[in-house]
């Protein structure tokens, strides 16, 4: 099987970060896509997110009516900051080298990768597909390929889809009561508006 994996904070899950997985799934021929929900990403410890408990509950929700996304959180029964290589490397190990493992991610996160914990290793064991995201330029493979050598051969660039959708921006709508029903799944802005997740934040001041 190809399997494809998606990491996020999902503070909210979004129609973009759907669409990512829904494009992934018909570009490539992915048996599935894992939607993996971070704990504490390193690259954000310094940032209040969301309970666990209510960003597992909104991506459940998100993907209700798509059996071929499933939810993990294995990255919050692991203790500690959340590294993509050790959530890559457990996949591995479950799934064993029959299966392919497909990392998804946006250009920009790409951009990135050579900072990120053994970027060597990463491309080892899985490969790389590359989604759009608007305001980002598409990486330089030659600038990445210096620092991460054999990462060309890794990586595969989706040119869709082109949706300019920020959960920082969905969390800065609700808090000054304008409506997301266009951005999130109902399921979710129904949840949202049932807990009264992300009312009254300081970063909308």
């Amino acid at each position: 099987m190809k399997i494809g994996v998606l990491g996020g904070t999902f503070d909210p899950v979004h129609r973009g970060h759907i669409m990512m997985a829904d494009e992934a799934m018909k570009s490539l021929g992915l048996s599935e896509v894992i939607l993996v929900l971070a704990g504490q990403p390193i690259s954000k410890m310094k940032e209040k997110l969301t309970s666990a408990e209510h960003r597992l509950q909104m991506l459940h929700l998100a993907v209700a009516e798509k059996p071929y996304l499933r939810v993990s959180a294995m990255e919050l029964e692991r203790p500690g900051p959340s590294y993509t290589v050790d959530t890559i490397t457990e996949l591995r190990k479950k799934y064993g080298s029959q299966d392919e493992l497909i990392f998804i991610m946006g250009w920009d996160s790409l951009a990135q990768l050579p900072n990120w914990r053994e970027p060597g290793r990463i491309i080892s064991i899985c490969s790389l597909v590359a989604v759009p995201r608007p305001g980002f330029p598409r990486p330089d493979l030659k600038i990445l390929e210096k620092k991460i050598p054999g990462i060309s051969k890794r990586v595969v660039f989706l040119e869709k889809p082109r949706i300019d959708i920020s959960a920082t921006d969905i969390r800065k709508k609700v808090a000054r009561g304008e409506s997301i029903d266009r951005l999130v799944p109902a399921p979710v802005v129904e949840y949202i508006k049932k807990h009264k997740l992300y009312q009254g934040q300081q970063e909308v001041k």
